[in-house]
């Protein structure tokens, strides 16, 4: 009885270390690029545009150099996510909306069914990236938070909340529309569809609470062309070594100097393996072949994307870490990939990381997506191949929680 006291007191205090180290980087991230001024929160001004433009009904897509460099290319639904945030002032609306972004993923990490030992060691793994991202303000640790929450949500059996989070990603960055591939592991089907088409409805009509339906109509079309042309440019960073398509076509770009790669031709490729592991369908209850799917999904929608850059990688490394902590104990090649992963793909883009290395090597060649490229390839593997209800047998989540994971 001590020693379990004692364990149960060491786990509140792991937890409490874990909580006060990632809120403690995300405050001192977005303080440190806010003190140095508006032109290093330029993502969150842009944010802020989307709110006032939609309610002065101005035109999203274009650029406004007299209030942010850059332009937008979130959709509609996102004026009403940013608007808590942009009726404040400026340097208060950017460090709340850095510290909301840092919380919804500490919360979705949080409501994963793993041990609070595995979901501290997620938590660590991910603080680098979280910390970039935040660094640039952005969005992304909310959006690995909604794939989180889809999964999680759906093994609960609350379609009705799995399906808002999916819908409220896809109509502010597209990313979150991948977590539809939930809906094999769902029990309620038809629940999830009806429940997908309603948050539908009623998130694509609410920005017009503040604007007006013609406009968002025609804002929702700008998005689209927008998102077009985005992908063209950024298909052209290999000729300039730019900050986008940190990805794999974006590697072979790079190498060949050549953007005749189409993303096509990798990508459906890519897709097919993703949806291959759907086949097993007798795999489908066992709760960590639900969260392998989780994590390949969560690389998948980064490593393949045009767009993704440094602050993206929130959402491929989070799935990297869901891997890790789902491999069997003191796994030596599986902690191999892992610190590959931290070196590479983390802190490469930091100050711990050889300058001249990262500009002469690994920023030129996107080198950033190769570790999380080769933990998507064993994944992939793992879901076609492994037995997951012979080699686990878990009697209920309790089981899976208490010696199925790292401990």
């Amino acid at each position: 009885m001590q020693l379990l006291l004692k364990k149960l007191r060491l786990g509140k205090y792991q937890i409490a270390l874990s909580t006060l180290l990632w809120f403690a980087l995300a405050a001192i991230a977005v303080f440190l690029e806010s003190i140095r001024g508006l032109g290093y929160i330029n993502n969150f001004l842009i944010y802020k545009g989307v709110f006032w433009h939609t309610l002065h009904q101005q035109n999203l897509y274009s650029l406004y150099p007299s209030e942010y460099f850059d332009s937008n290319h979130y959709g509609c639904l996102f004026s009403l996510v940013i608007a808590p945030f942009a009726l404040l002032p400026v340097y208060i609306g950017c460090f709340l909306w850095a510290l909301c972004n840092a919380w919804i993923l500490y919360y979705a990490i949080r409501q994963l069914p793993l041990s609070d030992k595995n979901k501290n060691i997620i938590l660590l793994i991910g603080s680098i990236e979280m910390m970039t991202s935040i660094h640039s303000v952005e969005f992304n640790p909310a959006i690995s938070a909604y794939l989180i929450l889809t999964c999680v949500l759906v093994y609960k059996e609350k379609d009705w909340w799995a399906t808002l989070f999916i819908m409220i990603g896809f109509l502010c960055k597209l990313y979150s529309i991948v977590g539809l591939c939930f809906f094999v592991f769902s029990k309620h089907k038809t629940k999830f569809v009806l429940s997908s088409i309603v948050w539908f409805v009623i998130l694509f009509l609410m920005p017009m609470i503040i604007s007006s339906p013609e406009f968002i109509i025609k804002s929702y079309s700008d998005w689209f062309q927008s998102l077009i042309e985005k992908n063209s440019q950024n298909a052209q960073s290999y000729l300039f070594f730019g900050g986008t398509d940190m990805s794999v076509t974006g590697i072979i770009r790079r190498i060949t100097q050549s953007s005749k790669i189409s993303g096509w031709a990798i990508n459906i490729p890519a897709a097919i393996l993703i949806l291959l592991p759907l086949l097993r369908f007798s795999q489908y209850k066992n709760i960590r072949f639900q969260l392998l799917y989780l994590a390949v999904i969560s690389i998948s929608v980064v490593i393949f994307s045009s767009s993704a850059e440094s602050p993206t990688y929130i959402i491929a490394v989070i799935g990297v870490a869901i891997w890790y902590v789902l491999q069997e104990k003191n796994n030596k090649w599986a902690l191999s990939l892992m610190l590959f992963v931290l070196l590479i793909t983390s802190l490469s883009v930091t100050d711990l990381f050889p300058r001249y290395l990262y500009n002469n090597i690994v920023k030129p060649y996107s080198l950033k997506v190769l570790p999380c490229f080769i933990t998507w390839i064993v994944i992939i593997l793992q879901l076609l191949r492994k037995n997951f209800i012979i080699d686990d047998k878990p009697a209920n989540e309790e089981n899976f929680r208490s010696n199925s994971c790292l401990q």
